[in-house]
């Protein structure tokens, strides 16, 4: 089936500048994005719920972005005032760079792995005597608190955002000719928003094994998946595609 229309479960690009644009243009075919999922976070009232007192600790371990966001946001909202001397580790340089927008930086109370959960072992390894705070999503890795017991290291964690679905018309979804999913929560979400869905000549497309699973448990086609030998992204994948299917 020739596909002339796609819906990529992301938001917009912010810039001018993004390779499905380029894409759009080469194969003369719309390419619309519409974010599937949306992070909210917990109210300072679903927190205290969970009886963990922030002050409690020295340091803080932030796994994304969105953790530090939401970690500072309801610090102000609960007013705890997070002391000079805490310390933060971070899964990525990018992440912890990221801090700078809550608090001034200073590197030796900051740090970071290469963006895998294992690079933050030997710091903790390290620094064994702190006591870690995990600020977490509703959906999370277990993998954190494996390797903080794993060396009897005081820690705890909380709730603090949710990744939830986004409301989206049934009738919108359906008007495309593929759909393309980057996380499970998107395809929650495709379930959630059209209950009643069935694929048909719709086409399916994923970034990654466990979104790819995750569409094969729901019994749905996967039309295209990446990344793969030939294309180490999405859009590689798509141009592919879209060059042997016109």
């Amino acid at each position: 089936m020739k596909v002339s229309k796609i819906l990529v479960s992301q938001p917009k690009p912010a810039t001018g500048k993004s390779p499905y644009f380029d894409l759009a243009e080469k194969h003369n075919v719309q390419i619309d994005f519409c974010s599937f999922i949306k992070v909210e976070g917990v109210t300072s009232k679903e927190f205290r719920q969970q009886k963990v007192s922030i002050l409690d600790h020295t340091a803080i371990v932030f796994l994304s972005r969105h953790a530090i966001d939401h970690f500072f946001t309801l610090c102000k909202e609960l007013r705890v005032n997070i002391p000079d001397d805490m310390k933060y580790f971070c899964l990525s340089e990018t992440i912890s760079l990221y801090i700078q927008k809550y608090v001034q930086y200073r590197k030796r109370k900051v740090f970071f792995g290469n963006g895998h959960i294992q690079d933050l072992e030997p710091l903790f390894a390290k620094h064994k005597t702190e006591k870690y705070f995990v600020p977490t999503s509703n959906v999370h890795n277990a993998e954190i608190n494996s390797i903080l017991d794993k060396y009897s290291i005081v820690h705890s964690q909380a709730e603090m955002y949710r990744t939830v679905s986004t409301e989206i018309a049934p009738e919108y979804i359906k008007s495309y000719d593929m759909l393309i999913f980057f996380s499970p929560h998107g395809i929650e979400s495709l379930k959630k928003n059209v209950p009643d869905y069935e694929q048909g000549e719709q086409q399916i497309a994923c970034f990654g094994n466990v979104t790819a699973k995750c569409i094969k448990e729901n019994n749905l086609r996967l039309d295209l998946e990446a990344p793969s030998a030939t294309a180490t992204n999405m859009p590689a994948a798509l141009d592919a595609y879209l060059a042997a299917n016109k």
